[in-house]
């Protein structure tokens, strides 16, 4: 598993646009509204297409979505390189988003169910986490060489660097391991999913949405996790304006890349950290919402060193969060739940694009940082609950 998951995770995070489409935009001469309006199109094309994707997810082998969405991707950023302006943008996110929703929920499902098979569920938040915490650290390779081919190549670049590093995604996609044809793993996801008794073939789209709400509204602890997961990733999307953050402690572009390497360092960390300590999510949560409104309102560039403490604090607890939500649920339709709590990020991220792009016309990217960090201290005691079920206790063992 490892030998397709870690692959996988570290290209699709290997893109050099990452740190600077924002300013790519703003270079294109866009204003911060328009630049909100298309995170807006990311997120509701991810938000319409998550529960469909993560169905189909649960009805066809998942390493082929996996293979085909980072094709996706690389088209998206082949339309901004080569026709930046606001429609290609838009249509640019548009494609992104489908490959997300077509990646969320189906890599992790995939992963959880195949360690169950082989009796090793209980290694999933470690192998999850440390396969984000080496797509995070793509991401800070990626910012790090994002300055000199900024530098030499512009834009252009950039993007062709993106395109290459999605495309390379592809094999590993398709070379993750499944046996959906297990006769013990079938039987039980049959019946779970509402699969009628003439066999794997006879699945229905239907019967696997009614066990996925079925299983949120009765499996203890299901929806605390999924209420956590999905404003911990949501609220999340703050990250997207970081590097405006950066830009306007600095005032100089090309630090901006250096200046976001901290956040990201910070982020792999937590995620390679996933799987310790989870009794604590809570209080480690309410303490990387107080670092992120500290580091933010500091106007300097050191300010980013908590506002990357904080960004690490929330990508571990994301981890800890989703693995509850995994342990609450049966396989049947694993990847429909867990498209659930895409959808309810999408949902929080698009409220967060919104208000930040109303919110700039007023306050500056170091209050409006500041403001979101109430968003982390509200899902805290979310994270502090526990229910007495045997099922749930397996969510604490870490």
């Amino acid at each position: 598993m490892a030998r397709s998951l870690y692959p996988y995770a570290f290209l699709v995070d290997l893109i050099p646009l990452y740190p600077l489409y924002v300013l790519l935009f703003a270079d294109s001469g866009l204003s911060a509204a328009q630049i909100s309006t298309l995170l807006i199109i990311w997120s509701l094309t991810a938000f319409g297409l998550e529960i469909p994707t993560g169905v189909l997810a649960d009805l066809v082998p998942r390493n082929r979505l996996l293979g085909a969405a980072p094709l996706l991707s690389a088209a998206g950023f082949a339309l901004w390189t080569l026709f930046p302006a606001y429609p290609s943008f838009a249509a640019g996110f548009a494609l992104w988003g489908t490959g997300e929703a077509v990646a969320s929920g189906t890599r992790q499902a995939l992963v959880y169910d195949e360690l169950e098979r082989v009796g090793a569920g209980g290694s999933y938040a470690r192998l999850i986490g440390r396969s984000r915490a080496l797509g995070t650290t793509a991401v800070v390779a990626a910012s790090a060489v994002a300055a000199p081919l900024l530098a030499h190549g512009g834009y252009t670049a950039v993007g062709i660097a993106s395109m290459a590093a999605a495309l390379a995604a592809v094999p590993f996609g398709f070379s993750f391991p499944e046996r959906a044809g297990d006769p013990d793993r079938s039987a039980a996801d049959r019946s779970a999913a509402g699969r009628a008794a003439d066999g794997p073939g006879a699945a229905s789209p239907a019967g696997v949405l009614r066990t996925a709400l079925s299983e949120v509204r009765r499996a203890p602890g299901a929806r605390p996790a999924l209420v956590a997961v999905a404003v911990l990733m949501g609220a999340g999307a703050m990250e997207e304006y970081l590097p405006v953050l950066a830009r306007s402690f600095t005032g100089d572009t090309a630090l901006v890349p250096l200046l976001l390497v901290p956040a990201f360092a910070a982020a792999a960390a937590g995620e390679w950290l996933a799987g310790r300590g989870t009794r604590h999510a809570a209080g480690l949560t309410a303490a990387g919402a107080v670092l992120l409104a500290v580091g933010a309102l500091t106007g300097h560039p050191l300010g980013m060193l908590p506002v990357a403490a904080a960004f690490g604090v929330f990508a571990w607890a994301a981890v800890a969060a989703e693995t509850r939500l995994q342990n609450a649920v049966s396989g049947g339709a694993r990847a429909t739940v867990l498209s659930m709590s895409g959808v309810g990020a999408e949902g929080v991220a698009i409220a967060v694009f919104a208000a930040y792009g109303l919110g700039s016309a007023a306050a500056g990217p170091g209050t409006l940082f500041a403001a979101a960090s109430l968003a982390f201290l509200a899902v805290a005691p979310v994270l502090r609950r526990r229910t007495g079920s045997v099922r749930s206790a397996r969510y604490w063992r870490g």
